[in-house]
């Protein structure tokens, strides 16, 4: 569906669909352009008339005596017509420019909440650079097609019909002479088009290939230093940026090898002027005004094939820059909200069951979840346990829906998970993710992120929860400490119980933790445990545990491996059963 309705719609078309709201304004500034290029044709024509009139003609000294009132009105006129153009100039180019902004705003508001509204394996399939670069250097593109492009474009042509008709209105022949070379340009700037297309888009694949460099780097500036990777970094990225410097001269010297053969046929033009007009006005065919007034707009045929290239070549940027942003703009989350959905009000009791539940990723061979079921009911503590890639994480992104089952079913309050709406489903549910994230904010709004606007106490209240508000009490600036971007200045351990408190925040009716408490130590885990069993609203839990001491106080344990539930049961059941819970225990506690 998404390639089919990209394929439908051009570049052009795509924007022309964006516009909605502006396309008048947009036809008259097209329309304005038009206008003020024609009144190009003014200034030559009354040039032309006052040299008939008052300089070269045979009553030339007789109108200066005579028709002196008229010699003054070509002058205002040509005076008024310049004024009157630069006016229309100058309101032609803030209308291009406001209806570009305007698209510009409205597509990157659309994309953002495009890529917002993905699923994992959206993520998973493009990378952060590449994004960055479709929401910024590709958007300005598509500014600039706008704003810049499409005027030239109408410029250029409407500036080359009108010199072309008031050539052939002033003699024909000359007209012919002069506009023989055009078909020559047209046919070079053809062939230049062929050459250039692919290079535009070669370039965009290198500049967003040294935007998802520098983006990696400065995310993992931390893995950088402690490895002193420093010069292999800077190494990597002048292998990127020479590429892209060594792409973008590549398609710019496209451009060079056809330019000298442009630019002769449009010096060429006045030599073509000077030759044949000169025979003609020798002959006496025309007149020096007519003369003057073609040589007044020779310009206005030479200069639209000089820039035929230069807007040939910004079409070719926009379509490359098009193209990759259609992708977005029309791509659709594979994790979708049913037609039917139910929008649940209420919190959840909390009831999770599996049923049959499989998995396994698009990109992979081998089923990660293998006939996963379970019942967790209302108000119990589950903790998942087993060795690292078992498939604990991926279990439990499957309640949330970050991932679809492939077989199987998992139902919240015995209604399926994909028959709530994706709203109603995930606000009831709280998530502490191994990978904490924290944002450039103070302390208070990360933990009422997910809340909204919580009151003060509140918030020092889910603190406490987590353990966290001693830690923040001895802050500088208490809860309006500004944390750094992703946690920079607090330890892996404050940022976990930041993110618990989080997580807590939104009372969900389902608390999922995936290995919250790792980075803390004993003392602080069980200050947690104690809060978690005592909190003020009902929430059913499930936790991925590495540590039986974060395990033991749950109702029930699920020990997993390689995607199967091997064990499960209650803390003692599972030692007296003797088996991977009860090795688990020796090997940590050293003993039973």
């Amino acid at each position: 569906m998404q390639g089919e309705r990209q394929e439908e719609r051009s570049g052009v078309s795509w924007l022309w669909e964006n516009m909605k709201g502006r396309r008048g304004l947009y036809f008259v500034a097209m329309f304005g352009t038009v206008v003020y290029n024609a009144m190009q044709l003014v200034v030559p024509y009354f040039s032309g008339r006052i040299v008939d009139l008052f300089l070269s003609g045979p009553d030339a000294a007789e109108n200066i005596r005579t028709k002196t009132d008229l010699f003054y009105q070509l002058l205002i006129a040509m005076v008024g017509f310049t004024i009157l153009r630069t006016i229309i100039v100058y309101l032609d180019c803030m209308a291009y420019e406001r209806v570009s902004q305007r698209v510009l705003y409205r597509v990157r508001n659309y994309l953002y909440d495009k890529i917002q509204r993905q699923d994992m394996t959206f993520y998973s399939t493009y990378r952060t650079g590449d994004l960055m670069t479709r929401v910024t250097g590709d958007l300005d593109a598509l500014r600039h097609m706008i704003a810049w492009v499409v005027r030239a474009l109408i410029e250029a042509i409407s500036l080359f019909s009108a010199a072309a008709i008031c050539f052939f209105v002033t003699d024909w022949r000359m007209a012919l002479a002069i506009l023989a070379i055009a078909p020559f340009v047209f046919v070079t700037i053809f062939v230049f088009r062929k050459r250039v297309a692919p290079m535009h888009a070669k370039l965009r694949e290198k500049f967003a290939q040294m935007n998802t460099y520098a983006q990696e780097n400065i995310a993992g500036n931390r893995v950088v230093k402690a490895f002193t990777r420093e010069d292999y970094e800077e190494e990597k990225f002048d292998r990127a940026n020479r590429d892209y410097r060594d792409t973008a001269q590549e398609t710019s010297m496209v451009w060079v090898h056809f330019q000298p053969i442009v630019e002769a046929c449009a010096n060429l033009m006045p030599v073509v002027m000077l030759v044949v007009g000169g025979i003609f006005m020798i002959r006496g065919s025309i007149t020096m005004g007519e003369y003057v007034t073609i040589s007044g707009l020779i310009w206005a045929v030479a200069n639209p094939m000089r820039m035929l290239g230069n807007i040939l070549n910004e079409f070719q940027r926009f379509s490359a820059a098009s193209r990759k942003v259609m992708e977005i703009y029309y791509s659709e989350a594979k994790i979708r909200d049913l037609p039917d959905a139910i929008e649940h009000e209420e919190a959840f009791s909390g009831k999770i069951e599996f049923r049959n539940v499989s998995f396994q990723y698009e990109d992979g061979n081998m089923p990660v979840l293998h006939d996963i079921s379970f019942v967790i009911e209302p108000g119990q503590t589950v903790a998942l346990m087993g060795e690292t890639g078992c498939g604990k994480t991926t279990l439990i992104n499957l309640i949330p829906r970050f991932h679809e089952v492939s077989a199987g079913e998992i139902l919240i309050d015995d209604v399926p998970v994909q028959d709530y709406k994706l709203h109603s489903l995930r606000k009831n549910i709280g998530l502490a993710s191994q990978d904490v994230l924290l944002y450039s904010d103070t302390i208070e709004g990360n933990i009422s992120y997910g809340a909204g606007n919580i009151k003060p106490e509140e918030v020092v209240k889910f603190a406490k929860y987590s353990a966290a508000a001693d830690f923040i009490s001895r802050m500088p600036d208490g809860y309006d400490t500004i944390v750094g971007e992703r946690g920079v200045g607090l330890s892996g351990g404050q940022k976990q119980r930041i993110s618990l408190a989080r997580a807590l925040a939104v009372r969900p009716s389902i608390l999922i933790l995936d290995d919250t408490t790792s980075a803390v130590d004993m003392e602080t885990e069980k200050e947690i445990q104690h809060s978690l069993q005592n909190l003020d609203f009902s929430s059913t839990k499930l936790i991925i545990a590495q540590r039986v001491s974060t395990a033991k106080t749950a109702d029930r344990i699920i020990m997993m491996r390689d995607g199967h539930i091997v064990e499960s049961g209650s803390h003692d059941e599972l030692v007296a059963l003797g088996g991977y819970y009860s090795e688990l225990v020796k090997l940590q506690e050293g003993g039973i």
